[in-house]
């Protein structure tokens, strides 16, 4: 049975579905974002206390990853899913009412755990289910779809927290979450060439060893940490600087910073075509270089400058997420939902750690500690790039062989 081609219905439906599923995602995950100072006032916290809210969140989506892996490879994909995204969303909705900072914490916990079963098995469906030429186009639309949600998520709660509360940015935001699992549930073509595998301990303990004896994988496994650690710790603590002094920004104002994203949905259809055309080993450098160039103009003083900063490392990041994402999926031998769930292992793992390492360097020296700490990163993260240009690639009849 032939895969998914451009052009087809069936791919019609399913970049649909995953834009959806995408978007659901990181407007459930990152809502919090632009919240953290609203939250640090009403419950008397540090800004590294509120960052919490996201980064308890992370953490805990990175723990259930891979749980959430091995009982996709059993049981198929669709149904995690579509369970995974309504519950995250049910998850948000409670938020609203929560007691305290500790009762929020446990839900957001709770969202976390839930979500675990969205992006990885997603980039396994997109990895068994559309032709390997379309692969980083699907990926990069899946992608796409993350960025408008974390958009929508920041932009969303940013402003109704500034005209109504917090509450009512986090209930609506969970409302919309449930429309978009239920138009995920309608869109998604089923698994045409998922089988089941082995499942268990033992399954994953030998996709463990298949996926980190690669020579490429685990490097990749890194650039996730490292990229996406650096881009959430960034956005974790703009706000805070852009609504301290000299700039005084009202928490609207600081919120529409996320319409950055935009240029996010861009970049990564335009990075998976381009990775799709010349080959990401030569690509990906260059995209994160975009990156590390817009986290130093952010030690501008001037407001200008600071949001072209962020424009282009917003831009960058989403090209190199797009890139490294479509190269697992290209790369993985079976069990592809563990190589994907390790990815986004990492990915979550960075953001919830290093956004943690930056609350520390924002309490010792405010911005300037958060772009060093970023800029020491991000000069490892290229580094890794530089080794992956010279990463053999499998041969068509290794990467078909499953694990032993």
């Amino acid at each position: 049975m032939s895969r998914i081609a451009v052009g087809t219905p069936d791919f019609k439906r399913s970049n649909r579905a995953m834009f959806f599923g995408g978007f659901s995602c990181f407007a459930l995950l990152y809502c919090v974002q632009p919240l953290m100072p609203l939250l640090a006032h009403e419950f008397a916290l540090t800004p590294a206390q509120s960052s919490l809210s996201l980064s308890i969140s992370t953490g805990a989506l990175a723990l259930s990853l891979l749980v959430s892996s091995v009982i996709s490879d059993r049981f198929g994909r669709k149904p995690i899913m579509v369970a995974a995204m309504a519950v995250a969303a049910l998850m948000t909705l409670a938020c609203a009412f929560a007691d305290g900072y500790g009762q929020l914490l446990a839900l957001r916990a709770l969202l976390g755990l839930a979500l675990g079963g969205m992006p990885a098995i997603a980039m396994a469906y997109l990895g068994e289910e559309i032709e390997p030429a379309s692969l980083g186009l699907s990926m990069g639309l899946y992608i796409s779809g993350s960025a408008f949600g974390g958009m929508f998520g920041r932009l969303f709660a940013s402003t109704l927290s500034d005209f109504l509360s917090w509450r009512v940015a986090m209930a609506v935001i969970g409302v919309a979450g449930v429309l978009a699992a239920a138009e995920f549930w309608r869109s998604l073509p089923a698994s045409r060439h998922f089988r089941p595998g082995a499942g268990g301990l033992r399954g994953l303990a030998g996709g463990l060893r298949q996926h980190f004896g690669d020579a490429g994988l685990p490097w990749l496994f890194a650039l996730a940490f490292l990229l996406m650690g650096c881009f959430v710790s960034a956005y974790n603590f703009i706000g805070f600087r852009l609504l301290g002094a000299p700039f005084g920004l009202r928490q609207g104002v600081v919120g529409a910073i996320s319409f950055l994203y935009l240029l996010g949905i861009f970049s990564s259809v335009w990075a998976g075509k381009l990775a799709d055309r010349l080959g990401r080993r030569g690509v990906l450098w260059l995209v994160m270089s975009v990156m590390a160039a817009g986290l130093v103009l952010t030690l501008s003083g001037s407001l200008i400058v600071i949001v072209a900063g962020m424009a282009l490392y917003t831009f960058g990041f989403f090209a190199s997420h797009s890139i490294t994402s479509s190269w697992v999926g290209r790369r993985a031998r079976p069990p592809q939902a563990l190589a994907s769930a390790l990815y986004l292992f990492f990915y979550y793992l960075g953001s919830s750690v290093v956004g943690w390492l930056a609350g520390i360097l924002w309490a010792w020296g405010g911005w300037n500690g958060v772009v060093a700490l970023l800029g020491a990163l991000l000069g490892c993260a290229l580094l890794i790039a530089r080794r992956l240009r010279c990463l053999a690639p499998l041969e068509p009849a290794q990467a078909l062989a499953p694990a032993s």
